[in-house]
């Protein structure tokens, strides 16, 4: 623009003289300065402005500098975008992790944490953000943990703002002096510890009793054998089969509720035919009552079950079993079948038994849980059977109902959905 203005200049000095050339180049350059200071101005809003607004459009020299500012604003807003959704990303992935994320400053402050963290530390990501995590957990362990610098080693934490929850906090220190805050729960995990102590104290307590009976009767055998009569030897030897017996039944229990627990897929389904298998429950009862008590079968009708028979005859014969070892000589014990309005079906055992407290209810199916640990001994019970029906009828989608009035009776009920059910 300024050779034109030169150019015309020296047209008008040949025609009209130096006076009416300059006027007319200084007129041209004041306009060549008002549109290069328009588009200056416009750039310079435009930098003013959010990096999102559109470029503005220019003429002559300033359309390259727009278009390569245009190119380059972009190139930036691909890589903001980009950017963002690596983000993005991140933060779902870092909400998405079973274990608590907690980001560090310099000074352990919050910069971040995921929702699993606000749970396990009773945190708020909007509240707590910037404060410094030993001012928002006192725990004195966490406080020394965190100031002592060291973190080889994870520490165990039960926190009070989190009853009953305990946690292994590991710190990851990274970058520029900042860290890392994992937590981890592992109630379950020391439930299943203290369950797998329990199970062994129990095992071992139940297998060193019939143990102690059986070598201190050989051990009586040898020492007097000469000295025994033959009604001796033998009485002494049936007890070491009583208790051996005891130890296998044991054994058995044991093997099965341990495929129960492990979740082993179950053996194929068949119908099961209810008339059979409760005359088979019933006869097995009536064996073991010998004759002390009144066993009655109701409810048998042409019905089926779909689950395995097994299984199915283990959970029903426990119950039954069980009704016979806790009622007294005399009483009288009902097994029945029962169909719902729904479709859904219930195998029922009721005894006029001794019954059990209410607080026991609840804990019956634990493992070797007995109301009466010498009672149960003496019937022979391992204190596995119940637990064995639990998982068997969790297996068929069926739960197991207790009713008891100490001095009065007891009902187990197993109820089977009706997808069970065949006719």
């Amino acid at each position: 623009m300024a050779a034109s203005a030169l150019i015309a200049g020296l047209g008008l000095w040949l025609w009209y003289g130096p006076i009416w050339a300059l006027a007319a180049v200084l007129g041209m350059l004041v306009l060549f300065g008002l549109h290069h200071l328009r588009q200056f101005t416009r750039l310079i809003r435009w930098l003013e402005q959010p990096p999102d607004q559109p470029l503005p459009t220019g003429g002559g020299a300033w359309e390259v500098v727009f278009a390569a500012l245009h190119r380059r604003a972009r190139v930036a807003a691909e890589e903001r975008n980009q950017l963002g959704t690596a983000l993005e990303r991140f933060l779902l992935a870092g909400q998405a992790l079973p274990e608590g994320v907690v980001i560090l400053d310099d000074h352990h402050a919050i910069e971040w944490l995921n929702a699993t963290a606000e749970s396990h530390l009773g945190l708020s990501r909007e509240q707590d953000t910037g404060s410094p995590i030993t001012n928002l957990l006192r725990e004195p362990d966490f406080v020394s943990y965190i100031e002592a610098g060291q973190f080889s080693e994870p520490l165990l934490l039960h926190p009070v703002r989190n009853p009953g929850c305990s946690l292994s906090l590991r710190v990851v220190p990274y970058g520029d002096a900042r860290s890392l805050l994992l937590s981890r729960d592992i109630s379950q995990i020391e439930k299943l510890e203290t369950m797998r102590r329990d199970f062994v104290a129990n095992v071992s307590h139940e297998l060193r009793t019939p143990l102690t009976v059986v070598n201190g009767f050989i051990e009586t055998l040898l020492d007097s054998l000469p000295e025994l009569s033959e009604e001796e030897a033998r009485h002494f030897l049936t007890l070491v089969q009583e208790q051996a017996q005891r130890m296998q039944r044991l054994i058995e229990d044991l093997l099965t509720l341990s495929a129960l627990e492990t979740g082993r897929p179950p053996p194929s389904e068949e119908s099961v035919a209810l008339d059979e298998l409760m005359a088979e429950v019933a006869d097995e009862a009536r064996a073991l009552s010998g004759g002390r008590h009144q066993i009655d079968l109701a409810g048998v009708g042409g019905d089926s079950l779909l689950g395995s028979r097994n299984e199915l005859r283990s959970a029903l014969g426990n119950l039954v079993s069980n009704a016979v070892r806790y009622t007294p000589t005399g009483g009288a014990i009902r097994i029945a079948w029962e169909k719902a309005a729904d479709g859904s079906g219930s195998f029922s055992v009721t005894d006029n038994g001794i019954g059990i407290e209410s607080q026991h209810l609840p804990r019956l199916t634990e493992r070797f849980y007995r109301v009466d640990r010498g009672r149960s001994r003496e019937s022979g019970g391992t204190g596995l059977g119940l637990a064995i029906v639990k998982h068997a009828l969790t297996r068929h989608q069926a739960a197991l109902e207790i009713s008891s009035e100490l001095g009065k009776g007891s009902r187990f009920t197993a109820r089977f959905p009706v997808q069970r059910l065949r006719q």
